[in-house]
């Protein structure tokens, strides 16, 4: 009764490669340090460094979860 069952494994599907991967999360580390870099330049005087800091911390959340990512292949095998 010892009957054996084959199991297909499937390798998870990986969208990037290794080298693009650590390019990018380097790309996107620079925009998050450079967005806490902008900050100390900021005085009561002068707003842009609060406005740099905050476009460059959005852009380092916002352009790998929505250009980079992929929300649009949940349906994809």
């Amino acid at each position: 009764m010892s009957s054996k069952i084959q199991q297909t494994e499937q390798t998870p599907q990986t969208e990037n490669s290794l080298g693009s991967t650590i390019v990018i999360f380097a790309v996107m580390l620079g925009l998050f340090l450079a967005s806490v870099y902008s900050l100390s330049f900021l005085t009561l005087g002068n707003p842009w460094p609060m406005a740099a800091c905050l476009a460059l911390f959005a852009a380092s959340f916002w352009i790998p979860q929505t250009i980079l990512g992929r929300s649009d292949s949940a349906g994809e095998s």
